[in-house]
């Protein structure tokens, strides 16, 4: 009898172990696969990105693309912020015009993740092709910025920055395809 009344109060925690160590798995499959097709910005990047949320640790697959919106889109808007502040204090026109270029770029990010996080948020295929192509307009946004640079033969002041957005990018990308 007393084995009994242990095994019943043991089944409840080996199930949640059970389920946390596979959602944690998630991540980690997530992430290995992130690493496997982008081997320049890697599997512990991606970890890394994660760890940002908490709830990435426990979360499905849809959890974690969400998470990821979540994640980029702040990284948009903080990036929008900075942009604003450097335009305020900008006196030179061509890096002026760069950052206003950048500025619109980014806007449009912040937009897109909230188009990819309903997407995502719908559960349905048609959200996840939805959520996909915002989220490839997403992935194209550092890239464009730094090419206006580049187009008008100044230096960016958005370098840096632009290269961590496009490892964010491209790691929401990579989780919310894989769905």
């Amino acid at each position: 009898m007393e084995t009994l009344k242990l095994l019943q109060a043991l089944c409840p925690l080996v199930f949640l172990l059970a389920c946390s160590m596979s959602n944690a798995s998630v991540l980690q499959d997530a992430c290995k696969s992130f690493a496997a097709k982008n081997p320049d910005t890697g599997y512990a990047y991606c970890i890394k990105f994660f760890q940002a949320d908490k709830g990435s640790a426990s979360a499905d697959k849809r959890g974690l693309a969400a998470i990821a919106v979540k994640l980029t889109g702040a990284a948009a808007k903080s990036t929008a912020k900075h942009i604003a502040a450097l335009r305020a204090s900008e006196k030179d026109k061509k890096r002026l015009a760069g950052l206003k270029d950048c500025s619109e770029v980014y806007t449009q990010a912040v937009d897109q993740t909230g188009v990819a996080a309903k997407g995502i948020a719908s559960g349905t295929p048609r959200g996840r092709a939805d959520a996909v192509t915002a989220l490839s307009a997403v992935e194209d946004a550092p890239g464009t910025c730094e090419q206006g640079f580049q187009d008008l033969g100044v230096p960016s002041p958005l370098a840096s920055e632009d290269a961590g957005f496009r490892k964010d990018a491209s790691i929401v990308l990579s989780v919310t395809a894989a769905l």
